[in-house]
């Protein structure tokens, strides 16, 4: 059962099994609470950040919250399709399922580095050291995705066999 798993395809499932409870957790929080959910470790950077340096009411940070909220739920779902489409051996084989861990890699990168960066403006390290490793986790499965392809089918070349009346090519028949 084991022996088609490539080391992206376990690298990807490694990383689904820590994104998807953290970041559900995470989004769920915020959607129950906006701003109690917003003001908590994993989003404090991106809290602290919009009312320093952007000064944001209270409906537009409820509403940045949500928003971000969104866009984690958005790479929890490519994850859990990544998941489903796993357990699928043909897809599987076939890499079917790079395009789902692809674009969750993506959109989660682009989160973490945002709110790498927003933690760094605004002084607050536990979040920074957070979200640097997990922006270190989606890119190092990102450049192992792209790195190991899916073994392509060996393709089989068929001879043509020789006809009874065809003459053997000789010098003087040419």
């Amino acid at each position: 059962m084991f022996r088609n798993w490539r080391i992206d395809t376990v690298n990807g499932a490694l990383l689904a099994a820590y994104f998807i409870p953290a970041w559900a957790l995470v989004a769920f929080n915020i959607f129950v609470s906006p701003v109690h959910g917003l003001y908590e470790r994993p989003s404090v950077a991106v809290a602290l950040f919009l009312s320093d340096h952007l000064q944001m009411a209270g409906m537009d940070t409820v509403r940045a919250a949500w928003l971000l909220a969104l866009g984690r739920l958005t790479v929890v779902a490519f994850f859990a399709i990544y998941l489903v489409l796993l357990c699928i051996p043909r897809v599987r084989r076939n890499g079917g399922s790079d395009e789902a861990l692809g674009i969750a890699l993506a959109l989660g990168s682009l989160i973490s580095f945002a709110s790498m960066v927003m933690a760094s403006k605004v002084g607050e390290m536990a979040a920074l050291r957070l979200h640097a490793t997990e922006l270190l986790l989606l890119l190092g499965a990102a450049i192992v995705m792209l790195i190991e392809r899916p073994t392509a089918a060996p393709k089989t070349v068929q001879t043509a066999e020789p006809l009874g009346l065809e003459q053997a090519e000789l010098l003087h028949n040419r």
